[in-house]
């Protein structure tokens, strides 16, 4: 039997997604659906879930300033 407990999420929901981020989630539905180029996002059904990986490589993708 396999412990998923100690396995990383391969999605994340709105709120964590949000706090990842550290912004609001309203601010985090504005960016999903409001912006383009829209936030990198997952449905299931009614549900939308955030990879964490799309969401490191959405941060690294507006990274301005400094060296790299």
């Amino acid at each position: 039997m396999t412990d998923h407990s100690t396995q990383p999420s391969l999605l994340v929901s709105p709120r964590t997604a949000a706090s990842m981020l550290a912004v609001s989630q309203r601010k985090l539905w504005s960016m999903t659906f409001e912006e383009q180029p829209a936030m990198p996002h997952v449905r299931c059904g009614r549900l939308v879930r955030y990879s964490p990986d799309d969401l490191r490589g959405w941060i690294d993708a507006r990274r301005e300033g400094g060296a790299r």
